[in-house]
């Protein structure tokens, strides 16, 4: 394993938000802990871990903002942790801006996960970085990760409880007190997402989308190849009417696009340390 970088050696009708927290899962650290070694049949890990960090540039200017710096080891140290915990074990990296220091710092194995790189020679998007790193894959599904956000989520029961329900494709969603940054997501009762609304002015508390989703790889390879395209933006709210699933998760949710919310992510990993010790 490398340890470059201080990776850790560890690695119709509209519900209400009571309907939605009816649905929550809990999240506890200890009961992840207490799984198996490996998930059997558990798709392929894509994190999307090109963006250039446009924002963050004041903070940190010389590496991929995956790899920005939180208690001493690269912020997306944190999403592999929690992968490997859960059992699952084949990960590939979407990797662009700066993309030789994140293989140089990560490897081709980290704990007990398998490691590839989907790199891309010039910016493709969240959507073009997943059509670039399909024909790499072999599951028939994949979940994908916001590699520079994170989110306290049972991964495990978030993909069985896809294949429970049928549904073409799932999405983990986070309870915002403050929606304004990323815009709200709406569900029906039987929890199928009906619409994206844009970022507002207006604070108001509202579900969001985690970052965090289950897609059958027929949807990425539908994606034009070699075109720059969102997977927010351009993919998402067309593929709604395929049918989207939503997973309301209870546990607590951190992006670092910003150098104040990056400044945040110390004491949020801490508190969960100390919640599972």
């Amino acid at each position: 394993m490398r340890q470059a970088c201080h990776c850790p050696s560890h690695p119709g009708k509209t519900s209400t938000d009571a309907d939605f927290h009816a649905m929550n899962r809990s999240f506890s650290p200890q009961l992840l802990a207490s799984r198996g070694p490996t998930l059997v049949g558990a798709p392929t890990v894509l994190i999307l871990a090109g963006g250039l960090g446009t924002r963050l540039r004041s903070v940190v200017s010389d590496r991929p903002k995956v790899l920005a710096p939180v208690s001493g080891r690269p912020f997306l140290s944190y999403w592999l942790e929690a992968l490997a915990l859960q059992g699952f074990r084949n990960v590939m990296l979407c990797t662009g801006h700066l993309s030789d220091q994140v293989e140089a710092c990560f490897g081709r194995t980290w704990g007990t996960l398998s490691l590839s790189y989907s790199p891309e020679a010039s910016p493709l998007g969240t959507g073009g970085a997943l059509r670039n790193a399909i024909s790499l894959v072999s599951s028939p599904e994949v979940m994908v990760l916001n590699g520079d956000s994170y989110c306290e989520v049972d991964l495990a029961n978030f993909w069985s409880e896809r294949a429970s329900r049928k549904a073409a494709a799932s999405m983990v969603l986070h309870y915002a007190s403050d929606s304004r940054r990323f815009g709200r997501v709406t569900m029906s009762a039987e929890g199928r997402l009906e619409n994206f609304l844009e970022k507002s002015d207006l604070a108001r508390p509202g579900w969001i989308n985690a970052g965090v989703y289950l897609f059958p790889r027929g949807w990425i390879e539908s994606i034009p190849e070699s075109m720059p395209l969102s997977l927010e933006r351009d993919l998402l709210p067309g593929w709604l009417m395929n049918g989207i699933h939503g997973y309301p998760s209870v546990g607590r949710f951190i992006d670092i696009g910003l150098p104040e919310t990056l400044a945040q992510a110390e004491d949020f990993f801490a508190a969960s340390r100390q919640v599972a010790a």
